[in-house]
């Protein structure tokens, strides 16, 4: 069960960064809206990854958390900001989510 709560802490890790990058992307009341959504979300973020690390290791729930935050965030930025795609940048996602899948898998908490 906290694995899937670290999941779901790592993917508002994702939504409080994409939060700020349109954050930049406004102006007025709208960036404030946004800057409101990334206190909410990096909030929910911290809370479900306190509640993970009680009982998964905290090295590997930190790392399993910051890697779902970087592949999801970069993924997000090629997506909707259009940050350039390139061979080495797919090249090193995808040995990103080779890292957080091997954590998960020799990890000796279930």
């Amino acid at each position: 069960m906290n694995w899937l709560i670290l999941v779901i802490a790592g993917l508002f890790e994702v939504a409080f960064a994409s939060c700020l990058g349109k954050a930049k992307e406004t102006s007025g009341t709208e960036m404030y809206l946004w800057y409101t959504g990334f206190l909410i979300t990096m909030t929910i973020s911290m809370l479900l990854l306190i509640k993970a690390t009680q009982t998964l290791p905290i090295g590997t729930a930190y790392a399993v958390w910051t890697g779902i935050g970087a592949v999801g965030t970069a993924l997000m930025g090629i997506i909707f900001f259009k940050d350039p795609v390139s061979f080495w940048r797919v090249f090193f996602i995808i040995t990103l989510i080779g890292s957080v899948v091997g954590l998960k898998a020799v990890s000796s908490s279930h």
